[in-house]
């Protein structure tokens, strides 16, 4: 058995292994095409249960045990098994560290998807049929290839600080040398800290927005806007009267989803700051307290109302998405 579970660095081991498993899944299928196929009229729930009862079992296993066994977590005091009810919930919203913690989810909720999305539409609107709308919208777009840790270390770079009198390597601290003025620890002082680190979000996912929105844009037809303008509409009137209802079950879906996205944010604060000088977010919160405090039932309590705020996001997202296929 423990030839099966532990490969070490051997890579004829690990080649054996790969095969055993393949073999296995190979085999396993047979089995279910086999049983499944054998009846003459099998029933409807039969056959539906021998494709899909092993990654339901899986499902079972690997999303609703943990979901049920984190829940009951969030009830006992730190690792010790022992129940204390509600106590772990009491304190995330009345303890100041956790409400700073709240705070700056709210705000990354409220506050980065409207940038990014708002950014994403106005460029997506101007850039529409220009000569170089394929070179601007790839600028744009650039970002969405590198990784939350890669662009957060850019930008880490952006807000370097070096002392006065000092040759400095950060560019947002030269340009303000430049001018006149002393380098800042742009990173160290609340809020303008997160804002600064939402910049990096919104960097990445305004090519995301730009993409879906002009994509919704193109979609138009043509009668509405050749209709609009027949009536005396242009420029930012066509933009509020006929761009955005036609686009608005788009746009909803692009908001909702970056709204999700900022939810799961992890690695960018974590790269940045650490969750350090008040910056720390519910998906990093519960992590430090899980691996770094060892309180396994704060974090449990903390990734439950994580899931709590955003299982109705993703339900009015998957509501909108249905309304924008309809319309196509």
């Amino acid at each position: 058995m423990d030839w099966l579970l532990h490969a070490g660095d051997d890579p004829v081991h690990k080649l054996l292994l790969m095969l055993i498993a393949i073999g296995l899944f190979v085999a396993l299928m047979a089995i279910i095409l086999f049983v499944v196929d054998r009846p003459r009229n099998p029933a409807r729930w039969f056959v539906g249960f021998g494709f899909t009862g092993i990654a339901l079992l899986l499902l079972l296993a690997g999303l609703v045990y943990p979901a049920v066994h984190t829940i009951w977590t969030s009830f006992l005091r730190r690792n010790s098994g022992e129940f204390i009810g509600l106590a772990n919930y009491v304190r995330a919203f009345t303890e100041p560290q956790f409400l700073v913690v709240l705070g700056n989810t709210a705000l990354w909720v409220l506050v980065a998807p409207l940038v990014a999305t708002f950014l994403g539409l106005v460029y997506a609107y101007v850039v529409d049929r220009s000569r170089f709308e394929k070179l601007a919208k790839g600028l744009v777009f650039l970002p969405m290839a590198i990784s939350m840790v890669g662009a957060s270390i850019i930008w880490k770079f952006v807000y370097e600080f070096k002392p006065e009198g000092v040759e400095q390597t950060g560019l947002l601290n030269q340009f303000l040398v430049w001018l006149g003025g002393e380098p800042q620890q742009w990173l160290l002082g609340r809020p303008l800290n997160t804002f600064l680190i939402m910049v990096v979000f919104v960097w990445i996912q305004t090519g995301f927005a730009m993409t879906l929105l002009s994509a919704s844009i193109k979609a138009i037809p043509t009668d509405i806007t050749e209709a609009a303008r027949l009536d005396g509409v242009s420029g930012l009137g066509m933009f509020w009267r006929i761009t955005i209802p036609s686009i608005r079950p788009a746009l909803v879906v692009v908001l909702t989803t970056i709204a999700m996205t900022t939810l799961k944010t992890f690695d960018i604060v974590r790269t940045m700051t650490a969750g350090q000088f008040g910056t720390s977010i519910v998906a990093l919160e519960f992590y430090d307290q899980g691996f770094r405090q060892q309180d396994a039932g704060m974090a449990a309590a903390l990734a439950v109302l994580l899931f709590v705020i955003v299982v109705p996001v993703v339900v009015y997202n998957v509501r909108q998405q249905r309304k924008v296929e309809e319309i196509r």
